[in-house]
C-alpha cells in the first residue's frame, strides 16, 4: 500500500533531521574534561557534557532551567555544572542541587532536565539521543578495527557545513575517488570507467567497483547493527606510505542541524611492534596532511551543494549505493514512526 503524502513528510523529516534510538560521536575524548563544561549539538538538540569526581562523563540538556541559559558557558562545580548567568548548580541527572542566590530555593531538589547516556570508547564520547530517557540503549555499535589491538589509528573530526545525508552519500559512492581526488598521494590511480555491484550483508551492505580493486577507494561496506550505523573503506597505500598496506578509513557522522554535520573519521592500519610506531611517527610526519587535503575536497564538494539538490538529481548506475543508504534510512525512520504510532494508540495513515 502507497504511503500517504502526510507519512511521506514525516519520514523526510525524520531522516534529515537524524534518527533518534541510535548511538553518536559527539567529540573527541580529551575535549571532554573535568573543569570545563564542553557543548555539543546533536540531532538539532543542545547538549553539555563534563567530567564528574570520578572521570566520568555526564550529558544533559544545555539549558539552565532558570532562565535558558547555555549550561556549556558555566563552569564545573564539584563534579556538578554551574550556570555562569546566575549560578545554579546541576548534577549529571539534570536535578537542581543548588540555587546560591535563594538557598531553601524550591527549584532545590527538582528534576528540570533530561540526561543521556554516555560511552567513551576509541577516543571518542557517544551519546544514545534516545527520543525517551527512559529507553535503555543496545551496546555501542564499534567497527571492530577500533577494538582490536593489532590495529592503531588517528580519530580526526570536522565539522561541515552540510546536512549529514550528504555526508553519507559521499561515502557510498566509490567513483567520485578518481576524480575528486585525482590529484591525492593515494588516490591518483586506476580506471575513471567501471561498473558497481551492491551485495546486502545481515546488517547492512557493501558496494564495490566491478573492474577493479586495491587501486583507488574501491568499496565501501556500511554496518547497520541495531542502535547505530558506521562504515569502513580501504585507502591503497604504495610501500612509499610505510608499513601495514592499506588505510582502513572508520567513519560515523554526526546529523547536527539541517545544513551542519560532523564528521569522525579514524584513520587506522593494522600494524604491530615498530611497525606500529613507525607507521605512527610516518602518519604525523606526513601523511597527515595528505589526508585532510582529502578530506578538505570533500568538504568544499559537498557544501557547494545546494542544500536541496537530491530533488532534482538524475542517478545511474554508480549511484546504487546511496540510493540503498537512502532506502535503508527511510525504512528505519518509518518503522519508527509507525512503533511511535501505534504505540500512541494512533492508526497512521498509509
Amino acid at each position: 500500500m502507497a504511503l500517504s503524502p502526510e507519512m511521506k513528510a514525516r519520514i523526510e523529516d525524520r531522516v534529515n533531521t537524524g534518527l533518534p534510538d541510535h548511538w553518536y560521536p559527539v567529540a573527541k575524548s580529551v575535549e571532554v574534561r573535568a573543569d570545563a563544561p564542553y557543548g555539543v549539538v546533536a540531532l538539532g538538540e543542545k547538549l553539555v557534557l563534563w567530567r564528574d569526581k570520578t572521570g566520568k562523563i555526564r550529558c544533559i540538556q544545555d539549558f539552565c532551567p532558570h532562565r535558558g541559559a547555555p549550561l556549556s558557558y558555566g563552569e564545573v562545580h564539584a563534579g556538578n555544572i554551574a550556570c555562569r548567568y546566575h549560578g545554579l548548580v546541576i548534577d549529571g541527572t539534570g536535578t537542581v542541587q543548588e540555587v546560591p542566590a535563594m538557598p531553601d530555593c524550591p527549584m532545590e531538589g527538582r528534576k528540570a532536565l533530561r540526561s543521556f547516556h554516555v560511552r567513551e570508547s576509541s577516543d571518542a564520547v557517544f551519546v544514545f539521543m534516545s527520543s525517551n530517557e527512559e529507553t535503555e540503549p543496545p551496546e555501542l555499535p564499534l567497527s571492530p578495527e577500533l577494538t582490536d589491538p593489532d590495529w592503531t589509528g588517528f580519530l580526526c573530526t570536522a565539522i561541515w557545513e552540510v546536512n549529514y545525508r550528504y555526508a553519507l552519500d559521499n561515502l557510498a559512492d566509490p567513483m567520485h575517488g578518481c576524480y575528486l581526488h585525482a590529484d591525492s598521494f593515494t588516490l591518483a590511480f586506476g580506471s575513471k570507467q567501471d561498473l558497481l555491484e551492491l551485495n546486502n550483508r545481515d546488517e547492512g551492505f557493501r558496494v564495490a567497483r566491478v573492474g577493479q580493486i586495491g587501486e583507488n577507494f574501491d568499496w565501501v561496506e556500511f554496518e547497520t547493527p541495531e542502535g547505530g550505523m558506521y562504515c569502513h573503506l580501504d585507502i591503497p597505500y604504495p610501500p612509499a606510505a610505510g608499513p601495514g598496506g592499506n588505510m582502513r578509513i572508520v567513519g560515523y557522522v554526526l546529523p547536527m542541524g539541517p545544513q551542519k554535520c560532523k564528521v569522525f573519521f579514524w584513520r587506522m592500519r593494522k600494524v604491530q611492534g615498530f611497525e606500529r610506531e613507525s607507521f605512527r611517527f610516518l602518519y604525523r610526519a606526513q601523511l597527515e596532511e595528505n589526508s585532510w587535503s582529502v578530506l578538505e575536497q570533500d568538504r568544499v564538494m559537498l557544501e557547494g551543494m545546494a542544500d536541496h539538490s537530491r530533488t532534482r538529481e538524475m542517478l545511474y548506475q554508480h549511484d546504487i549505493g546511496l540510493a540503498h543508504l537512502r532506502r535503508a534510512l527511510n525504512r528505519t525512520a518509518r518503522a519508527q514512526l509507525e512503533a511511535e504510532d501505534a504505540a500512541a494508540g494512533v492508526v497512521a495513515a498509509q
